[in-house]
C-alpha cells in the first residue's frame, strides 16, 4: 500500500492521533483506550438495561446495542427499530453511558439521531456512499466499520467521504476481514491498527467479536488489539448469550466481561 496522498484529510498529521470527543471528559485516542460494550441487538427493555448495568459496573464507557440489524437472511431478527433506539437510549441515560448504535438507511439517519451519541457505519454499509455524505454533515462522532472485503486504503477512502463533507469526529474500527481460513469468522487484521496511525490521524479501535465469532477467542483477541496500540475495544456482551437473538456465540456474559475488564486493567476501582 502506498503512502495516502497528503490532500487527503484522512492524511493530514498523520503518525499523530486526533482524539475524537464523545463527551466532556471522554474521548477516543486521547492516549487511554476506550471499551465500548453491549449487546448485538436491543431485545427487550429488561435485556438492554441488564447489558448497560453490567458493563458500566465493569468500567464500560459507551454502550453500544443494534437496532436496525442487517442480517444475511431477511428471516433472521431484524432488531426492534424506533422501539430500540427508545429503550437504548433510555439504558444510557439510567447508568450515564453515552450510547452508539448502526444507522443503516438515510431515511433512518435524523431519527437515529435523536438518540444516539454515537453514529455507527456497518461493514456492509462501509460503500454506501450516499449514507457516508450524509452522514458528513451531522454533528455527531461515527465509528467506521471496516468491509468484511475491503482493503485498508477502501477503508481510508470511504473514511474520507465523511470527512470531505465537514465531520471530523470519525473513528476507525477494524472488525476482521474475510478470508479462506473458516475456523474464525473474520480474520483480525492487527496490521491495519498500525497503519491506521502511521498514514492517518483518526482513531481506530478494534471489535474482536466479530474478528473472531467466537467467545472462547475474544479475551486474547482483545490482549492483542492492545497490544497493536488500538485506541479502543468493542466488545458485544449479552446477559444471557445462549439466549441472544444475535451472534450469540461471539457474545461475552456478564461475569466473563468483568473478568475481561479486570486483567486488561479497566475494571472500576472501590
Amino acid at each position: 500500500m502506498q503512502a495516502l496522498p497528503q490532500s487527503l484529510q484522512v492524511a493530514q498529521g498523520a503518525g499523530k492521533v486526533r482524539p475524537v470527543e464523545i463527551m466532556p471528559g471522554l474521548a477516543v485516542g486521547a492516549g487511554q483506550p476506550v471499551v465500548i460494550a453491549g449487546p448485538c441487538s436491543v431485545e427487550s427493555a429488561e435485556q438492554i438495561l441488564a447489558a448497560a448495568v453490567a458493563v458500566q459496573q465493569a468500567g464500560a464507557r459507551i454502550l453500544r446495542g443494534g437496532v436496525f440489524k442487517p442480517r444475511t437472511s431477511p428471516y433472521s431478527f431484524q432488531g426492534l427499530g424506533r422501539q430500540g433506539l427508545e429503550l437504548l437510549a433510555e439504558a444510557g441515560q439510567h447508568t450515564g453511558l453515552p450510547v452508539v448504535t448502526e444507522v443503516l438507511d438515510v431515511r433512518d439517519l435524523e431519527l437515529t439521531c435523536r438518540y444516539a451519541d454515537v453514529l455507527q457505519i456497518g461493514s456492509r454499509n462501509m460503500q454506501n456512499f450516499p449514507l457516508l455524505q450524509e452522514v458528513g454533515t451531522v454533528d455527531k462522532p461515527v465509528i467506521l466499520k471496516r468491509g468484511f472485503a475491503a482493503t485498508i486504503e477502501e477503508w481510508f477512502l470511504a473514511a474520507e467521504y465523511i470527512l470531505a463533507k465537514g465531520n471530523r469526529r470519525v473513528i476507525l474500527c477494524e472488525r476482521g476481514i474475510r478470508t479462506y481460513e473458516p475456523a474464525t469468522r473474520n480474520t483480525l487484521d492487527l496490521a491495519a491498527v498500525v497503519l491506521t496511525h502511521l498514514q492517518t490521524h483518526l482513531p481506530v479501535i478494534v471489535d474482536p467479536s466479530h474478528a473472531c465469532g467466537r467467545r472462547e477467542l475474544v479475551v486474547p483477541l482483545a490482549r492483542a488489539a492492545l497490544a497493536a496500540g488500538a485506541d479502543g475495544l468493542m466488545i458485544e456482551v449479552h446477559p444471557c448469550p445462549v439466549k441472544a437473538l444475535s451472534d450469540g456465540q461471539q457474545s461475552l456474559d456478564p461475569e466473563e466481561f468483568q473478568g475481561l475488564m479486570t486483567e486488561l486493567g479497566f475494571g472500576r476501582s472501590e
